[in-house]
């Protein structure tokens, strides 16, 4: 009997070793992917150690952990990871198992295939579409209600998305740049084009609320590098550029609001709705969510031709319109409007415009410029705690104290 208490004991400690040991795997990659242009931080409940774990064995979170930002062939990485596999071969295929589980982006650059780090958003998580679970929902919405999560992510120096209008709000006068203009994108993007269920519609179906705006589930896009590398995952399917207009005509049509990647050569184009989308819940959340977006336009409202029936109110996906009583017009929230241009293309009386703001502003030409401004510019400490007192400044001044409760967490 003692000799079997003694053998349960040493089993139970081996195995809390081998617990240890993995945690141990979880916590470096954690903190590298914190060291990447998008933070990853560490928060007390531990949600984003479960969230690689949802994504990596230990085995491959230590591949990962040797991973850059920057895409890079298999033989650079090899020269870091040559104890984790017994050749670059072996390692290449360690690495498109990893991509195939979203946790990592490839792209293929003179013919061969380089590879990065993702960050979560907008990456790793994206790219669970098919492996989504009840806990792993209920991880990610732990993980991204944390205080330290929404600063990392609001603390880069430019937005990984932008909002443009849809195409009936823009006029020849506005003088819209290629960049602003979503048949331009298309017209110039690189194929191949790949079309995406969006995954935060079937996580809000998941939780029990489908979509109040759209019953598809297929409205998003990818493009260029970022479609092959979905594609070779395994996830999406492949339509011609022709396809991918009539989607994007349809999504305007039902009053979706068109998020690309905030760069001048499009990747990708959400179809966003304010029911599901975690960016634009997180933007109503704000006090001044303009602050942390990128758009070239506002929406403005002519009150001589409005007539009150608020469409333009019962449209917008971000609660940046009201229709005011005893006056009985629409009204906008210059700190709120995202200037998508959903309100213009349903207004009845042509009172709700488009505006551009003063000064443009350009976005990056490809995302590894993008990333690169933003690892150049990634805030420390200090910035931090700064980008945190100026959130619970706005939050006093607009009343939106709900926000300091979170920021209290």
């Amino acid at each position: 009997m003692d000799c079997r208490r003694g053998g349960l004991r040493w089993i139970r400690q081996i195995g809390g070793i081998l617990h240890r040991k993995d945690q141990d795997v979880y916590v470096r990659l954690q903190r590298h992917l914190d060291r990447q242009p998008v933070g990853f931080p560490a928060t007390p409940s531990g949600a984003e150690l479960r969230i690689l774990r949802h994504i990596f064995t230990p085995e491959e979170a230590e591949i990962a952990a040797c991973l850059s930002w920057r895409p890079e062939p298999v033989e650079i990485i090899y020269a870091r990871a040559r104890h984790l596999a017994a050749s670059p071969e072996a390692l290449e295929a360690a690495l498109q198992g990893i991509r195939h589980k979203g946790g990592l982006e490839s792209t293929v650059k003179e013919d061969r295939t380089h590879y990065c780090n993702a960050p979560l958003v907008v990456g790793m998580y994206e790219m669970q579409l098919d492996r989504l679970t009840p806990e792993f929902v209920a991880d990610f919405n732990a993980y991204t209600a944390d205080r330290r999560f929404g600063i990392a992510f609001l603390g880069t120096a430019l937005p990984q998305m932008r909002t443009i209008p849809v195409g009936k709000s823009i006029h020849p006068r506005h003088h819209a740049a290629t960049f602003d203009t979503v048949t331009t994108l298309l017209e110039q993007a690189e194929g191949p084009f790949l079309l995406l269920e969006c995954i935060c519609r079937r996580k809000r179906e998941m939780e029990g609320s489908p979509c109040r705006v759209t019953e598809r589930k297929e409205t998003c896009l990818a493009m260029g590098a970022i479609a092959r590398s979905v594609l070779e995952g395994g996830t999406g399917r492949e339509i011609t550029r022709r396809e991918a207009m009539a989607l994007i005509e349809e999504n305007q049509r039902e009053g979706l609001v068109l998020q690309p990647s905030n760069t001048e050569k499009a990747e990708f184009i959400c179809s966003c709705c304010g029911c599901c989308c975690g960016m634009l819940e997180m933007h109503r959340k704000l006090p001044r969510p303009l602050e942390y977006w990128a758009a070239n336009f506002q929406a403005a409202v002519d009150p001589g031709r409005c007539n009150g029936c608020g469409k333009c109110e019962r449209r917008c996906q971000v609660d940046a319109i009201q229709v005011l009583s005893p006056e009985g017009t629409a009204t906008v929230d210059l700190d709120r409007c995202i200037g998508c241009g959903v309100c213009v293309a349903v207004c009845p009386t042509e009172a709700a415009v488009l505006v551009k703001k003063p000064v443009e502003t350009r976005p990056p030409r490809t995302r590894e410029e993008l990333n690169e401004i933003l690892m150049a510019r990634k805030q420390g400490g200090i910035d931090r705690l700064k980008l945190t007192g100026r959130l619970v400044l706005d939050a006093v001044r607009t009343g939106r104290t709900d926000l300091l409760k979170r920021l209290a967490r």
